[in-house]
Protein backbone atom coordinates (compact mmCIF):
# COMPACT_ATOMS: atom_id res chain seq x y z
CA UNK A 1 0.00 0.00 0.00
CA UNK A 2 1.24 3.48 -0.82
CA UNK A 3 2.35 5.37 2.30
CA UNK A 4 0.40 8.46 1.25
CA UNK A 5 -2.85 6.47 1.02
CA UNK A 6 -2.15 4.98 4.44
CA UNK A 7 -1.75 8.48 5.90
CA UNK A 8 -5.10 9.60 4.51
CA UNK A 9 -6.78 6.38 5.64
CA UNK A 10 -5.49 6.98 9.16
CA UNK A 11 -6.72 10.59 8.98
CA UNK A 12 -10.21 9.33 8.03
CA UNK A 13 -10.13 6.90 10.98
CA UNK A 14 -9.08 9.79 13.21
CA UNK A 15 -12.05 11.84 12.02
CA UNK A 16 -14.47 8.97 12.61
CA UNK A 17 -12.99 8.23 16.02
CA UNK A 18 -13.10 11.83 17.20
CA UNK A 19 -16.74 12.15 16.07
CA UNK A 20 -17.70 9.25 18.32
CA UNK A 21 -15.96 10.58 21.43
CA UNK A 22 -17.11 13.28 23.83
CA UNK A 23 -15.96 16.78 22.87
CA UNK A 24 -15.35 15.91 19.20
CA UNK A 25 -13.49 19.11 18.27
CA UNK A 26 -11.02 18.82 21.13
CA UNK A 27 -10.57 15.11 20.41
CA UNK A 28 -10.03 15.88 16.72
CA UNK A 29 -7.15 18.23 17.53
CA UNK A 30 -5.65 15.79 20.02
CA UNK A 31 -5.88 12.77 17.70
CA UNK A 32 -4.84 14.70 14.56
CA UNK A 33 -1.83 16.10 16.40
CA UNK A 34 -0.81 12.66 17.63
CA UNK A 35 -1.19 11.20 14.13
CA UNK A 36 0.78 14.05 12.57
CA UNK A 37 3.54 13.58 15.13
CA UNK A 38 3.76 9.88 14.24
CA UNK A 39 3.81 10.65 10.51
CA UNK A 40 6.67 13.14 10.96
CA UNK A 41 8.60 10.46 12.83
CA UNK A 42 7.87 7.87 10.13
CA UNK A 43 8.91 10.29 7.39
CA UNK A 44 12.17 11.06 9.19
CA UNK A 45 12.89 7.35 9.50
CA UNK A 46 12.06 6.87 5.82
CA UNK A 47 14.43 9.71 4.92
CA UNK A 48 17.27 8.09 6.85
CA UNK A 49 16.70 4.65 5.33
CA UNK A 50 16.06 5.93 1.77
CA UNK A 51 12.52 4.51 1.75
CA UNK A 52 9.45 5.99 0.08
CA UNK A 53 8.63 9.31 1.73
CA UNK A 54 5.47 11.11 2.73
CA UNK A 55 4.87 13.98 0.28
CA UNK A 56 5.32 17.49 1.66
CA UNK A 57 1.80 18.36 0.55
CA UNK A 58 0.46 15.65 2.85
CA UNK A 59 2.52 16.92 5.77
CA UNK A 60 1.25 20.45 5.14
CA UNK A 61 -2.36 19.28 4.86
CA UNK A 62 -2.14 17.35 8.13
CA UNK A 63 -0.89 20.51 9.81
CA UNK A 64 -3.62 22.60 8.21
CA UNK A 65 -6.50 20.37 9.33
CA UNK A 66 -5.47 20.57 12.97
CA UNK A 67 -2.34 18.50 13.41
CA UNK A 68 0.00 21.48 13.63
CA UNK A 69 0.78 21.08 17.36
CA UNK A 70 1.98 17.53 16.72
CA UNK A 71 3.84 18.71 13.64
CA UNK A 72 5.71 21.38 15.60
CA UNK A 73 6.67 18.88 18.29
CA UNK A 74 7.66 16.32 15.64
CA UNK A 75 9.76 18.84 13.75
CA UNK A 76 11.69 19.75 16.87
CA UNK A 77 12.00 16.27 18.36
CA UNK A 78 12.97 14.49 15.13
CA UNK A 79 14.82 17.52 13.65
CA UNK A 80 12.74 17.02 10.52
CA UNK A 81 11.74 19.73 8.03
CA UNK A 82 13.32 22.44 10.16
CA UNK A 83 15.74 23.87 7.57
CA UNK A 84 13.80 23.52 4.33
CA UNK A 85 12.68 27.12 3.84
CA UNK A 86 9.79 26.81 1.34
CA UNK A 87 8.20 24.09 3.47
CA UNK A 88 8.73 26.05 6.66
CA UNK A 89 7.09 29.15 5.19
CA UNK A 90 4.04 27.26 3.96
CA UNK A 91 3.78 25.40 7.24
CA UNK A 92 3.81 28.59 9.32
CA UNK A 93 1.20 30.10 6.99
CA UNK A 94 -1.02 27.03 7.53
CA UNK A 95 -0.59 27.30 11.31
CA UNK A 96 -1.56 30.99 11.28
CA UNK A 97 -4.56 30.25 9.05
CA UNK A 98 -5.68 27.42 11.34
CA UNK A 99 -5.38 29.57 14.46
CA UNK A 100 -7.22 32.47 12.78
CA UNK A 101 -10.11 30.20 11.77
CA UNK A 102 -10.30 28.74 15.28
CA UNK A 103 -10.32 32.20 16.87
CA UNK A 104 -12.98 33.42 14.44
CA UNK A 105 -15.13 30.36 15.10
CA UNK A 106 -14.77 30.81 18.86
CA UNK A 107 -15.52 34.53 18.65
CA UNK A 108 -18.54 34.34 16.32
CA UNK A 109 -20.02 30.96 17.33
CA UNK A 110 -23.32 31.52 19.13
Amino acid sequence: MNLNYLCYFLLALTAAGSALLPHPLAMWFLLASALTFVIYGADKMAARKAWRRVPEATLLLFGLVGGWPGAIIGQQLFRHKTRKQPFKTWFMFSVMLNVAVLLAAWWFWP
